[in-house]
């Protein structure tokens, strides 16, 4: 799991160099499980999601990766990095620019990256709920895990962010990301539930679903994944 080391050891950089810039806030998590025995498996999952607001502007960076093995073959392998800023129009309404990169090997796509732009909209922005909706259009490259072959078209945009606190330590999150093009559609949404255990750290429940309309034979469309992670915020 040399790979996973370095991704541990790239996670921990970054939050070192974000905790050390008051401006940045935001979170990481991580969940490991190494089995050995009868069937040797390991898993590995981190995300990082940190965000800064300047004036008007707000800029937000996510990443992810997740892998999986299990009796020395590779179950699962995908790396996702985004980053999208955002100019206040007013207090509701916003226009926002992105970048996505994701990377998911049992996907049947070797790589989709999208670069994209449009208007969004805070419709509830209270201690207690926040919800915000976006859609735009913009450009994607996808290359064919199967065929090696690239292609590009124009896509249409659109998502969505929900955070509830229900307690004083227990909030739920729902995420929902839509990228629609003639070559494939990718919908993703991670729903989840945190519980803080101190002022910095929670535990995580989380289901991660994605699904590609038109992957390559034999792939499937849909994939879910299931995590417990630690957080860490800051």
């Amino acid at each position: 799991m040399k790979l996973s080391r370095q991704i541990v050891a790239g996670v921990a950089l970054a939050l070192i160099a974000v905790s050390a810039q008051a401006a940045w806030k935001g979170k990481g998590e991580a969940g490991i499980v190494f089995a050995r025995g009868n069937t040797d498996a390991d898993t590995v999952n981190f995300k990082l999601d940190m965000s800064e607001e300047v004036d008007r502007w707000k800029h937000a960076l996510e990443m992810a990766a997740l892998r999986a093995t299990s009796g020395g073959v590779k179950s699962a392998d995908r790396y996702m990095a985004g980053w999208q800023s955002d100019y206040k129009i007013n207090d509701r309404t916003f226009a926002f620019g992105g970048l996505r990169y994701e990377r998911d090997k049992f996907s049947g796509f070797d790589y989709q990256a999208t670069a994209s732009t449009g208007v969004g909209y805070k419709f509830y922005d209270t201690q207690k709920m926040k919800l915000s909706g976006q859609a735009g259009v913009g450009y994607r490259r996808i290359k064919d895990g199967v065929t090696g072959q690239s292609s590009g078209n124009a896509v249409f945009v659109a998502g969505f962010d929900y955070e509830n606190v229900l307690t004083a330590t227990t909030r739920v999150v729902d995420k929902f990301h839509l990228e629609s093009g003639s070559d494939n559609t990718l919908l993703s949404n991670f729903v989840g539930l945190e519980v803080k255990m101190n002022t910095s750290l929670a535990l995580s429940v989380g289901l991660d679903a994605r699904q590609n309309t038109k992957p390559p034979a034999p792939r499937k469309k849909t994939d879910t994944v299931t995590t417990v992670n630690l957080v860490y915020a800051f």
